[in-house]
């Protein structure tokens, strides 16, 4: 089987709290383990993602405008859509690994250590796609054709002619 979630891979999760969010995998576990016994990865992603900003903001706006909420997560490979975007972090595989997720004090020194990443990426300019929300998610259909999960968009009429 070809493994399609490599740690870097920047995939859209579909279901659950942070259903339309981007997250890019830090470890997969094809396999599973004893407490899951399901393929499934760890994520890093942007819960709140950063505001427009324009040149005529003044830097304390632009500082407020340019903060990133993450979060991480285990979450299952079929609550996962791929896409064909990678992400170098490698300071990220330290900061979170299973044991992070035993106990909250450690959960939110990761999240500090990946908002503090995320944020220096964000302002640098690199990876723009993954710092901007999924447009119209609301319009995106999600079904089951008991073969694969699909992920379809549906346009938008407008009443302009």
């Amino acid at each position: 089987m070809v493994k399609v979630y490599k740690p870097g891979k920047v995939a859209i999760v579909l279901q659950g709290r942070q259903a339309g969010k981007k997250v890019v995998v830090i470890k997969q576990l094809d396999e599973g383990t004893k407490d899951r016994p399901y393929p499934h990865a760890i994520v890093a992603g942007i819960e709140r993602y950063p505001r427009k900003v324009t040149r005529r903001m003044g830097q304390k706006k632009l500082a407020t405008r340019s903060k990133v909420k993450p979060f991480i997560k285990v979450i299952n490979y079929s609550h996962l859509f791929p896409t064909r975007y990678q992400l170098e972090l490698e300071s990220l595989k330290g900061s979170v690994s299973a044991e992070t997720f035993k106990e909250p004090s450690q959960r939110e020194d990761s999240k500090k250590a990946i908002k503090k990443q995320l944020e220096e990426r964000y302002t640098a300019g690199k990876n723009r796609w993954f710092f901007t929300a999924l447009r119209n998610y609301a319009n995106w259909l999600l079904y089951d054709n008991n073969v694969h999960w699909h992920l379809q968009c549906i346009p938008v009429r407008s009443n302009a002619r």
